[in-house]
């Protein structure tokens, strides 16, 4: 494996946004070719990312700070159209990893990984990748919501076209704040008051405007690092009635420290966790959300799940 830089030239052959929804299995060992995708595991293959189905995967991904690694070898699959949920203790490497996914861990002085990110077939992390499109294709909603708080909400949803300079009508552009605040289930609340600033909205609507936002960009891949550990029960709820709606024309990674909410939202679950203090995070079970919940096959995993340790 060979350590990624943190400035590269070039633009990847970002895919089309996904399509419908697919079935699932059991991780496997090895690679397959399958028509139906294993759970966020280890079965990824040449066949899958050809036909769609597999939009996203990691391969013996680790990422460091400094000499520090954080995470150690991960290998996932990110099934189209599903909800992944990435659980484990504080301090394991979950966000770390979540940001891997987009380059935004690069972003930290002296932060670096090794392994591959593949967006369908193109590795991320290549020479010829463009980081600027990557996170296009791959967009992130952070823990606390992060809208541009002086601008108004149309702007909030403009502002990615306007950062590509797509060239949009007003007629365009106004069917693309209605269409994605609508699909963040935002417009009836907010269809009267469009020219206002974001920051007057409550904090479970500005979540929802950062969604909004990110899906203006229609994004391959949604990344959710803890969107709901600052909001109240009531837009938790909203919240995950979104993640629901939407996960039939995105695919979603979500970090979460909410079992009950991992269990409600995702199809499938990688528990990640560390050993001992100071050693790097590593992916300890993977499978469907149910199986993970109600059958782990390994006694951490049980262990974590059931509230016994973490």
């Amino acid at each position: 494996m060979t350590d990624h830089v943190t400035t590269v030239e070039g633009t990847p052959d970002v895919p089309a946004p996904p399509g419908t929804g697919v079935g699932g299995g059991r991780a496997s060992a090895g690679p397959t070719a399958s028509a139906t995708p294993s759970p966020a595991g280890t079965s990824g293959g040449p066949g899958l990312v050809a036909s769609g189905l597999l939009p996203m995967y990691t391969r013996d991904l680790s990422a460091f700070f400094g000499s520090h690694k954080a995470i150690e070898n991960v290998t996932l699959d990110f099934p189209r159209n599903t909800v992944t949920a990435i659980i484990g203790p504080s301090g394991c490497g979950k966000s770390t990893y979540l940001r891997c996914l987009n380059r935004m861990h690069e972003m930290v002085p002296h932060a670096r990984c090794t392994g591959s990110v593949y967006l369908r077939d193109t590795d991320i992390y290549g020479k010829d990748a463009d980081p600027v499109a990557v996170r296009r294709a791959v967009g992130m909603v952070f823990q606390r919501p992060n809208p541009f708080p002086t601008k108004s909400i149309a702007d909030n949803i403009l502002a990615g076209p306007r950062f590509t300079r797509a060239k949009l009508d007003k007629a365009q552009r106004e069917d693309l704040v209605e269409r994605t605040l609508r699909g963040a289930g935002l417009w009836d609340e907010v269809k009267n008051r469009l020219q206002a600033q974001a920051g007057g909205l409550s904090g479970g609507q500005q979540q929802r405007l950062c969604i909004a936002r990110a899906l203006a960009e229609e994004p391959d891949v949604l990344l959710m690092d803890e969107p709901c550990s600052a909001l109240d029960p009531q837009s938790t709820m909203r919240i995950e009635d979104l993640i629901r709606s939407i996960k039939d024309r995105v695919t979603i990674v979500i970090v979460t420290h909410n079992m009950q909410q991992a269990a409600r939202v995702s199809d499938f679950t990688a528990f990640i966790t560390i050993a001992n203090e100071g050693e790097p995070g590593r992916l300890i079970e993977t499978g469907f959300t149910k199986d993970v919940f109600g059958n782990p096959q390994q006694e951490r995993t049980e262990a974590y799940v059931s509230g016994r340790f973490g």
